[in-house]
């Protein structure tokens, strides 16, 4: 198919510095709820350097929905925009491959795919897709297991990748955590970083929606909360505390990890006498005094008031479509009855288990991660001259990071950061630098408060789709080679996502062995292990 053909075909540009034949890179979203949204918001939001050519999703009214405002926005989709499955696609995509490669007429293909389906099915997708070749962002957790991130990892090239691979640590890219970080690594704010203190709240309601009721209840469907919520955390530390901007620097990883943590309220022996033996909020005689009544939170706070988004979407995904056909009134009733829906001692337990029940009595769910974990992170002094460069920043330190599920704010992240020559105190506003030199005269403590940034994570999930799309650009059109591209605007290597992942895990072992991980012993057995595979 010619570009005359076909609306969503790349324009040439006006920029005296690109050439005639400069494009776009074309994306398949995989899995249009939330978090495609979020990426795919950002490339009209921002007016990045990408297109959202097509969505595979098994819903229909929610691939309807993203595809009108996103891919084809008017009219009918093409059948290159609109797939009800990834497995559709991937047969339509050989088929196209294959009859390009005879010299047809075709649709042009795609140069990368966006992975946002749920966490257990990235690995199947990842390796179904290898074969073609296509750069990969993919949402968080890469997987689900050690195992898994291990087999995709090797799956995608390892240490010598092909293609531009990112995945969702968000906060790297949010201009509040690159100010931070160029404060603490660049400026050098308060000298050599001693410690750092990082907690993320993830809040009393988010924790029993997505965490007890929800879709990451049980690590044996999901993963370890650790990973399911917390992976940006670890990432975050890491990308503070290991990777300097210096070109040429080694990384200096932490030595020891140790990990402690508790399921410490969600349990049927923590449920309220008042209670009984009711299962649902909906027919519990305790539900009025309950600070976790599911009618409260969902219908009372959040659908009566307006809100049709998160979390309501999660509980009814058409729940647009339902108010739009049927009205608010009838819209209610249908979230009124999906919650009241209950459960007896008939019921399969495999029934029970394979679906969230998000009426359901917070302390007789099948929850089992941990409401409240901390990690320390140890590093070795590896101060040292490396040929004749001399690398600062390289002594001990320590950094505790805490999730915390009981909390008032919801993932407002808040940390402290100590060093040489003084402290650093930041929040999701600001982030407020004391140095030691001013003791006693508080007028000469700065206060930084960077400007908020459109879409999630303090714009952090725009933030991560510019670069991908940026590095993308750049390997498609000739102009950087994957290495060179993946540095300058992923700014994270492969390597080092899987890492972080990693340590998500070695943090883990240790907490279930009730021990200290020597990290650098344990990566280096990782990688002689997987390597030789």
């Amino acid at each position: 198919m010619d570009a005359a053909q076909d609306p969503n075909a790349e324009k040439p540009t006006s920029s005296k510095c690109k050439s005639s034949n400069h494009r776009k890179p074309r994306f398949l979203v995989i899995g249009a709820g939330r978090r495609g949204n979020a990426y795919a918001s950002a490339v009209r939001r921002e007016g990045l350097p990408a297109i959202i050519a097509a969505v595979a999703e098994p819903i229909r009214s929610t691939r309807i929905s993203f595809g009108n405002k996103y891919v084809w926005e008017k009219g009918a989709p093409r059948e290159d925009q609109s797939f009800d499955s990834w497995q559709h696609f991937l047969d339509y995509e050989r088929k196209r491959r294959k009859a390009e490669a005879a010299g047809d007429k075709v649709y042009a293909g795609i140069d990368g795919i966006i992975v946002c389906t749920q966490d257990d099915s990235h690995k199947e997708i990842l390796q179904a897709f290898g074969p073609l070749k296509l750069h990969v962002l993919c949402e968080k957790p890469i997987a689900t297991s050690l195992q898994d991130c291990l087999d995709i990892y090797v799956s995608l090239g390892a240490n010598n990748p092909e293609n531009i691979f990112s995945t969702g640590h968000v906060l790297r890219y949010s201009p509040h955590n690159m100010l931070l970080r160029r404060l603490l690594l660049e400026d050098r704010a308060i000298g050599e970083v001693i410690s750092v203190e990082h907690t993320e709240p993830v809040g009393f309601f988010h924790f029993s929606h997505s965490y007890v009721r929800g879709n990451w209840r049980r690590e044996s469907v999901a993963a370890p909360s650790l990973l399911c919520k917390s992976c940006h955390d670890i990432d975050f530390l890491l990308w503070l505390l290991c990777y300097r901007t210096d070109v040429g620097e080694p990384p200096h990883m932490p030595r020891l990890i140790s990990s402690v943590g508790n399921l410490s309220f969600f349990t049927r022996r923590r449920k309220p006498a008042a209670a009984g033996s009711a299962t649902n909020c909906f027919s519990c005689p305790h539900e009025r005094n309950c600070d976790w009544s599911a009618k409260k939170f969902y219908i009372d706070k959040f659908y009566d008031q307006g809100e049709r988004d998160w979390p309501i979407c999660v509980v009814i995904p058409d729940i647009e479509d339902i108010v739009a056909t049927s009205g608010t009134d009838h819209g209610r009733a249908v979230l009124t009855e999906v919650l009241s829906t209950d459960y007896d001692a008939s019921t399969p337990r495999a029934t029970i288990e394979s679906k969230s029940w998000y009426g359901r009595c917070v302390w007789e769910s099948d929850n089992d991660v941990l409401d409240d974990q901390i990690v320390t992170l140890t590093w070795d002094d590896d101060s040292r001259a490396i040929g004749d460069k001399e690398f600062p920043d390289r002594g001990p330190k320590t950094a505790v990071f805490h999730m915390a599920a009981f909390t008032e704010a919801q993932s407002k992240r808040r940390g402290k950061i100590s060093g040489t020559h003084g402290e650093i105190q930041y929040d999701s506003n600001e982030i407020r630098v004391y140095r030691f030199e001013n003791f006693r005269d508080p007028d000469k403590v700065k206060v930084f408060t960077p400007p908020k940034a459109a879409g999630g994570h303090g714009g952090g999930d725009g933030g991560l789709m510019q670069n991908f799309s940026q590095a993308v650009e750049a390997v498609v059109n000739g102009e950087l080679n994957v290495e060179q591209a993946q540095a300058k605007y992923v700014g994270c290597t492969m390597k080092e996502a899987f890492m972080s992942h990693a340590m998500v895990f070695a943090a883990e072992e240790a907490r279930l062995g009730k021990k200290i991980v020597d990290w650098q012993d344990w990566w280096t057995r990782l990688e002689e292990r997987f390597v030789a595979q």
